[in-house]
């Protein structure tokens, strides 16, 4: 029976899992093109991803509402009730998407109060500026990719996604080096490309969900329900606030690492982006896996079927646990070589492949909470985790972080050791609550 279920979960979740890795893999792209320009144009690149971090995963997590609701609905045949969350939900994350923005570039020279070296933060604010407007059509493509991806349709956005990659690579080449008569824009360069990605990807699959005949009972039923409802809208908002503040925590939690790390030294900066990028892809697996398990576990709530949820939950939690270990492996076996795809300096090589024996110890404990966290939500519940995620993070992985990194002067591998308390505290009772929720509804 588990195991039985741990294939439908990853069936789902493949498509999901490549399409996250592929936006994943643009972030990367980046870096590894920046990086090639000079360690400075990374830390650059590192602090503009640490002060957007924030507000950007806030609007993912508005996002989110969107797959859940569709998904439950859609456990109940309701394809109407589908449209008008498509609708609603849409809507909802392009106001968001708008306010996020307009928030970054209102408050584009907390660059310069940061303690950053003077040159990296001169060179992050136009990357920065860009970037900000680029969270308008990233937030709009996910809040559609969430549509397809809660009817189970996963396989849409996974292709625009791997499209992507090849189209952001040639204009990376294109703007960042200035090849074929471009100017030479290095960073800036790497910030439009990510916009006109974003933009295309967001386009190609509205255009796919408006006129595609898999999706045309849900548009064709606009007429009767395409009305803005402020009873739908908080039904989404009450799934997405609290999903928002749960991956908005951990985010800001690695994104305030960034800027403490930074303070301490460009080298040490540039060293946490690599190793924070290389965790972050692995990460993505785990979130594809929580998308998926969160949508079966959604529909499941629709139909009140709980002997299925448990099902499903208890395969996705092993799946976590095999998973995590995996990677951790992979980041001990490999610290050495996986520096080198960013950056050959030797002193941020060294320090990256440091940094990564700390994120081995955590694989397994991050996994295991993000897919915790993606069940429980596919059951409504939201409140709890999500101020048991802040005490993880905020009372007690960045506090004894900061303890180890500045009073007992271990820099970066404190910040990371906090990391690990964190993560470990969070998937623990993410976990257990999930399995208490299941056996109370159960019997």
């Amino acid at each position: 029976m588990l195991i039985e279920q741990a294939k439908r979960t990853l069936r789902l979740a493949f498509p999901i899992i490549l399409g996250e890795v592929a936006q994943m893999m643009l972030g990367l792209i980046d870096t590894a093109m920046v990086g090639a320009v000079s360690y400075r144009h990374l830390a650059a690149s590192a602090l503009v991803i640490s002060v957007m971090n924030i507000p950007f995963v806030f609007g993912i997590g508005i996002t989110i509402s969107v797959s859940q609701m569709v998904s439950m609905a859609h456990g109940r045949n309701d394809g109407k009730l589908v449209s008008h969350y498509l609708f609603n939900g849409f809507w909802l994350c392009a106001i968001a998407a708008f306010i996020i923005s307009i928030t970054i570039e209102l408050s584009k020279n907390i660059l310069f109060h940061l303690h950053q070296d003077a040159v990296v933060a001169l060179l992050a604010l136009p990357y920065l500026k860009i970037m900000g407007w680029s969270v308008i059509p990233m937030l709009l493509f996910l809040a559609l990719k969430q549509f397809t991806d809660g009817l189970e349709f996963t396989k849409t956005a996974m292709i625009l996604s791997l499209l992507a990659l090849p189209l952001n690579v040639f204009l990376n080449w294109l703007l960042i080096y200035g090849n074929w008569g471009f100017p030479r824009l290095e960073l800036v360069g790497a910030g439009y490309s990510t916009f006109i990605t974003r933009t295309v990807i967001f386009i190609a699959l509205a255009l796919i969900i408006f006129y595609h005949g898999t999706f045309q009972n849900y548009i064709s039923a606009r007429s009767e329900v395409w009305k803005l409802k402020w009873h739908t809208i908080k039904e989404l908002l009450a799934i997405g606030i609290p999903s928002s503040f749960q991956i908005t925590m951990e985010a800001g939690a690695f994104a305030v690492s960034g800027i403490l790390i930074g303070t301490i030294g460009a080298i040490e900066q540039a060293a946490h982006q690599i190793a924070l990028s290389l965790a972050s892809l692995t990460f993505m697996v785990s979130m594809g896996l929580s998308q998926a398990g969160s949508i079966r576990t959604s529909n499941a709530f629709g139909r009140s079927d709980w002997k299925d949820i448990n099902s499903i939950g208890t395969s996705a939690i092993i799946m976590a646990l095999l998973y995590g270990s995996c990677c951790a492996i992979i980041f001990i076996l490999f610290r050495n070589q996986l520096p080198f795809i960013f950056n050959d300096e030797m002193h941020v090589v060294a320090m990256t492949a440091y940094l990564l024996l700390f994120a081995a110890f955590f694989q397994i404990s991050d996994s295991t909470q993000a897919i915790s966290a993606g069940l429980l939500r596919g059951i409504k519940d939201v409140k709890v985790p999500t101020v048991f995620i802040g005490i993880a993070y905020w009372a007690i992985g960045i506090p004894a972080g900061c303890v180890l990194a500045f009073y007992y002067n271990l820099g970066a591998a404190g910040i990371w050791t906090g990391f690990i308390i964190g993560l470990t505290f969070s998937a623990a009772f993410l976990s257990f609550r999930f399995r208490k929720m299941v056996k109370n509804k159960k019997h």
